[in-house]
């Protein structure tokens, strides 16, 4: 059977899409490894058992003092060694790349051994390694669009592959806002959160009481922040529910009215792919403000409102909310718009895409 080799780790956002792509190609008769260092490896629980799991030595320079920048070098080179080794040994077919630094060793040796190689970039700005590489592979496929690309490198939307709970969730119909209860989800991702518990509940104690008797709310929050969250709502009389966490985060889609959220990747494509309407605040920190790229095609197709993390306050949240739920038709035109967006497919896109380029040699 072909061998595919994917080399991801350190987040969520690099994992996921990395898991789908495993499934599928799974699925599709291949083999497939993952390349990832000691910290990527906590991330891969849910990849299919048949998965082979590379634990190789990388590291960044982001992290650590002095003496563990020193050492950053000389862990990467053990690391592309390391991944050389195995290439030979098992040569794979082709090998993508889904960035952090965790994907350096795997993407080297493939570059070096001239292998049939991508990427997958999940935001609408490269990340730093994938920007290292974008130049040196055959692909390069985009979760977002238009994602930023290096001078010379053109892109290939795939779209970005979703979990499968929101597939079966994909292009629900949505009950417009009204006079009855109405679900407003707020989610945040794990950096950066704290303002929206700062924020959030003043901006719906603040709404027009038509509109505030009928919100039930589930808001993320820091563990630190949910007890002085919980305590904004009730004193506000709003029904809550608070949570560093929440695993059904496609079935709370599919029941909102109304999405306040971070714009990570993934947030925007389950939002895209279920379809409703969102009020999106980029995390100002991201890199290369790519939260505030993810964010811009719901935006100009006018199915989410922005508002940039400096201009974030009570008043102006607020007054978005009331805009939405206020105007029951010009949300359900929102909810189709998303939908208008969304990349059901991704995965099999991507699938199709790495078959392609495995075909080179």
């Amino acid at each position: 059977m072909p061998l595919l080799l994917i080399a991801a780790g350190g987040t969520g956002g690099h994992m996921f899409p990395a898991q789908a792509l495993a499934e599928e190609m799974l699925a599709r008769g291949w083999r497939v490894k993952l390349s990832t260092d000691t910290r990527g490896a906590r991330y891969a629980g849910g990849f299919p058992d048949q998965v082979q799991i590379v634990t190789l030595s990388s590291a960044t320079f982001a992290r650590g003092g002095l003496v563990a920048k020193l050492a950053v070098p000389f862990r990467i080179a053990g690391g592309v060694l390391a991944a050389l080794w195995s290439s030979l040994r098992d040569r794979p077919d082709v090998v993508v790349g889904f960035g952090g630094y965790p994907s350096i060793p795997a993407l080297t040796a493939a570059w070096i051994l001239r292998r049939p190689r991508m990427i997958h970039e999940q935001n609408g700005v490269l990340g730093k390694v994938n920007q290292i590489f974008a130049p040196r592979v055959d692909r390069v496929a985009c979760g977002t669009w238009p994602t930023d690309l290096p001078a010379g490198v053109q892109g290939e939307h795939t779209g970005n592959p979703v979990r499968a709970a929101v597939l079966d969730r994909s292009g629900a119909g949505y009950i417009a806002p009204g006079d009855y209860p109405m679900e407003l989800l707020v989610i945040g991702g794990s950096q950066g959160a704290r303002i929206l518990s700062d924020v959030v509940p003043a901006a719906i104690a603040a709404l027009p009481e038509p509109i505030r008797r009928h919100l039930r709310v589930a808001q993320q929050a820091r563990a630190e922040d949910i007890d002085r969250v919980i305590a904004a709502y009730a004193e506000a009389g709003i029904p809550a529910e608070v949570a560093p966490f929440f695993a059904d985060i496609p079935r709370r889609l599919t029941e909102a009215q109304l999405v306040i959220s971070r714009a990570g990747a993934s947030s925007v494509a389950d939002i895209s792919v279920i379809g409703r309407p969102a009020i999106l605040i980029p995390f100002a920190a991201a890199t290369g403000d790519h939260q505030t790229a993810n964010a811009r095609g719901l935006v100009e197709a006018a199915a989410a409102c922005l508002i940039p993390e400096n201009q974030l306050d009570a008043a102006s949240l607020s007054a978005q909310i009331a805009l939405i739920l206020g105007n029951p038709e010009a949300a359900s035109q929102m909810a189709r718009n998303a939908f208008g967006q969304a990349r059901a497919d991704a995965t099999q896109r991507l699938a199709a895409l790495v078959e392609t380029v495995a075909t080179r040699t």
